[in-house]
């Protein structure tokens, strides 16, 4: 079964396998570094799920709930 970044949870290091979605919003996606084999960790998930604070390649994001639904990680 695919797992989301958006369904991981605080503490957990995930690696990227897949960007879904495409145009705009994935670009947007690997500038900020989320590129297919990054490792990501969670830091921090707001109460409603919206954003999730993550740190990738030593940077802290702040990511939406939508764009984490096209993140793929195991």
């Amino acid at each position: 079964m695919m797992k989301t970044l958006k369904e991981t949870t605080i503490g957990e290091v995930v690696k990227v396998v897949k960007l879904h979605g495409e145009g705009a919003v994935k670009r947007r996606i690997m500038d900020m570094g989320i590129t297919r084999g990054a490792e990501v960790y969670v830091r921090k998930v707001a109460p409603l799920g919206d954003p999730i604070e993550v740190t990738v390649r030593g940077y802290e994001l702040s990511l939406r709930k939508a764009d984490a639904e096209m993140i793929e990680v195991e």
